[in-house]
């Protein structure tokens, strides 16, 4: 009897192992053959000091809009008219507030129009931070074959990229057979409040765009393992956004006498809980696309593992989640971001709060984080309150025409790459334009290493001057192919 079971148990586990060795030898990206494209000659020189000087507009986007520096604004709008010429004599233009819209006329009105978008507002300096910046965060330095300064990722590299790849076109005597929008947010940082006034202009005008393309993920090399190769998650989604206030109660009083759990101790326990009990996330649906189709290319020990989900799905699952990045595209986060106690050191308080910032992913809505976030805390003693917040974005189509020409274009300027679907983990302007488009896609055709993020929004922001170059050619044949279709 037990040398049958051991037999069967036996044969058990080779079946298995066939399957998943089946699996793993069909999880195999097919051969790419790769089309050069034409030769696109930038003058390197000049475009990386037109990003340098663009850098120096101080165009900061504050919470506060009374502390908005609108005199920037209106010099980097006639910098940007005298720096471009063609660029603004060709299209029409329109200012919204401080943002900008383009118009380039196609020569077939019965097709529907693509869309570019960008924002050359960004966010400040955090106080105190000033010292551990390289190089001024304004004085647009190039050194070191890089280009220095807030910005110069987020976003005005999309924005000055833009307008140098339609210069170039421009200079070519190209003209477009479907017509192309280029829209640049003064706000993106705060709301997007000027590509919402935009989305609706084009609206009530009857635009019902073909597809956009806005800012998101970036090439990449370095951040998915055992590969060696550029990597393009051309992001077709991005997540949802939503805040809520934690509020913890009790009686207060003096300090001197405190009582076994102040409004503070709840508020800990409260904030632990969540910290400890996060909302579900696995590799499903669009997340799981994205690494279906990276890890083909992945060693045969990380493919082994990705084809065979059905056998390792716990254990890939545990693994992703301890990594940031990858973390938050495969569940909703929960960030504690500000608290508030006491209004002295000696008083305990009748209340004390905590903001927490949700970016939802797609599976789920800002009712069921609510619900998550109550169940949870299950305390009597603390109240939770919404802050208002957004639903995730639709998902676009990975398989449509817009995407293939992204994917073509990089091909054609970066050789052997992945491009991939992607999921954007946080927010932009295209969550307003995607309204009146068929597909909405979010990809930076600038090259990147995993140490370049930390500058986007924190010290050091900066881009490599051949990552600019190469984002610009990329940008190039985008605009090209994109309105010749």
């Amino acid at each position: 009897m037990l040398k049958k079971l051991f037999f069967s148990t036996l044969g058990i586990i080779f079946l298995l192992l066939s399957i998943a060795f089946y699996r793993t030898l069909s999880h195999t990206a097919p051969a790419n053959e790769i089309i050069a494209g034409e030769v696109i000659s930038i003058d390197e020189i000049k475009a990386s000091q037109n990003l340098a000087a663009s850098i120096r507009f101080k165009t900061i986007s504050y919470q506060d809009e009374e502390m908005f520096p609108y005199e920037e604004f209106n010099n980097f709008i006639k910098w940007a008219a005298a720096t471009y010429p063609e660029f603004h004599r060709v299209m029409e233009v329109e200012q919204v507030e401080h943002s900008l819209l383009f118009k380039w006329q196609g020569s077939d009105t019965t097709l529907a129009p693509i869309l570019f978008e960008g924002h050359h507002d960004v966010v400040p300096i955090i106080p105190g931070t000033e010292s551990l910046w390289q190089e001024d965060p304004f004085a647009g330095v190039i050194s070191n074959n890089r280009i220095w300064g807030r910005g110069a990722l987020d976003d005005k590299s999309g924005v000055i990229g833009l307008m140098e790849a339609a210069t170039y076109l421009l200079n070519k005597n190209f003209k477009p057979k479907r017509t192309v929008y280029f829209s640049f947010g003064h706000n993106e940082e705060v709301g997007g409040g000027g590509a919402a006034i935009i989305t609706e202009k084009l609206r009530q005008e009857g635009v019902q765009l073909y597809w956009s393309l806005g800012e998101g993920s970036f090439v990449n090399k370095g951040f998915f393992p055992g590969i060696d190769k550029f990597v393009a998650p051309i992001n077709v989604a991005e997540k949802g956004m939503m805040e809520l206030m934690i509020v913890a109660k009790s009686k207060g009083g003096h300090s001197s006498t405190p009582p076994q759990k102040t409004a503070v101790t709840i508020l800990a326990e409260a904030l632990v809980k969540l910290q400890n009990e996060p909302l579900p996330g696995s590799l499903e649906g669009l997340s799981a696309t994205m690494f279906n189709e990276v890890s083909k290319h992945m060693p045969f020990g990380y493919r082994f593992l990705f084809a065979n989900r059905w056998l390792f799905g716990g254990m890939l699952d545990s693994q992703l989640s301890s990594i940031p990045v990858i973390n938050a595209m495969i569940r909703t986060t929960t960030a504690p971001t500000m608290l508030n106690g006491s209004v002295k050191s000696n008083v305990l308080p009748i209340e004390a709060t905590a903001l927490i910032n949700f970016r939802l992913h797609p599976r789920d809505t800002i009712e069921s984080v609510i619900d998550h976030v109550r169940r949870v805390v299950g305390s009597e003693e603390v109240e939770v309150r919404s802050l208002g917040g957004m639903e995730a974005s639709s998902i676009s189509s990975w398989k449509s025409p817009g995407f293939k020409i992204v994917s073509s274009a990089l091909e054609k300027i970066y050789g052997e790459i992945i491009p991939v679907p992607g999921l954007m983990i946080a927010a932009s302007d295209t969550r307003h334009y995607s309204k009146i488009a068929d597909n909405s896609f979010r990809f930076n055709p600038f090259f990147i290493v995993p140490e370049d993020m930390t500058g986007i929004h924190g010290t050091n922001e900066s881009i490599e001057v051949d990552s600019f170059i190469s984002g610009i050619k990329t940008y190039v044949e985008i605009i090209r192919e994109g309105s010749s279709n």
